[in-house]
């Protein structure tokens, strides 16, 4: 990236990347590359009917992110965190009320930006519609 593209723009970026790998040697393959240029990652996968899985994705986002060591357990951290993670489940809840959703979250924090994108598949069985939420938040 440009030296003068703002650190949200780029940690959004990241998000969405490893919130489309496949698989799990991609996503750490990734998550290293990422490190290189100081963007700290993580993925998480997530499903079940959308309006009882809400609260369990947020919970997944800030587990994950702490396990990865992209956030510490402080209030001011994990609510960013749920915070970006809320906007990006907002994006999409008018496709997913009332269906199955599944998934995968990815986490990006470059200094003091936090992006968390949901890459989604909604609907039943093999009849899926595909959905990408993105959030922000500035620690």
């Amino acid at each position: 990236m440009k030296e003068n593209t703002a650190d949200s723009k780029i940690a959004a970026s990241a998000a969405v990347k490893i919130a489309l790998t496949l698989t799990r040697d991609e996503e750490s393959e990734l998550k290293n590359k990422l490190l290189d240029q100081n963007i700290h990652a993580a993925a998480a996968d997530f499903g079940g009917e959308f309006i009882s899985s809400v609260s369990k994705i947020i919970e997944r986002c800030i587990v994950a992110a702490q396990r990865e060591g992209i956030i510490q357990s402080t209030h001011v951290e994990e609510g960013a965190l749920a915070g970006a993670a809320r906007e990006a489940i907002s994006q999409i809840t008018s496709k997913a009320i009332g269906l199955n959703v599944g998934g995968k979250i990815g986490i990006a924090r470059l200094n003091d930006h936090i992006s968390v994108c949901m890459f989604f598949g909604i609907g039943l069985l093999h009849l899926n519609e595909i959905a990408i939420g993105l959030g922000h938040r500035a620690i």
